[in-house]
């Protein structure tokens, strides 16, 4: 797991409606048309890709106040797809903080 802090409050909603940005970025750093599902489910967002990962969800984001519980599947960590993804979020986290940065808590 993965616990990042954005120095602000986000309720799912906003961090849901600002993940939907994933897929153009993807689609413009990779040059590749894969699409990933980003789901709400509850207070938590899942990202997936189902055709490429069959069965598994490759991050759930879930908000702690101002910080960010990450986990990531453990089968893709070394895939460039999942770690173009991760380098993508890392930078939408910092868009979320306010020009405040991101702080990471805990990484393992």
């Amino acid at each position: 797991m993965k616990i990042i802090t954005l120095h602000t409050r986000i309720n799912p909603d906003q961090l849901y409606n600002h993940l939907q940005k994933l897929n153009p970025l993807f689609m413009e750093q990779r040059q590749f048309d894969i699409a990933f599902n980003i789901e709400k489910s509850g207070d938590a967002i899942e990202i997936s890709q189902p055709e490429l990962y069959p069965g598994d969800i490759l991050y759930k984001i879930e908000i702690d106040g101002s910080n960010l519980n990450i986990t990531r599947s453990e089968h893709y960590v070394d895939d460039v797809n999942s770690l173009t993804v991760e380098s993508i979020l890392n930078d939408l986290f910092n868009d979320l903080s306010n020009k405040q940065g991101t702080d990471l808590l805990l990484e393992g």
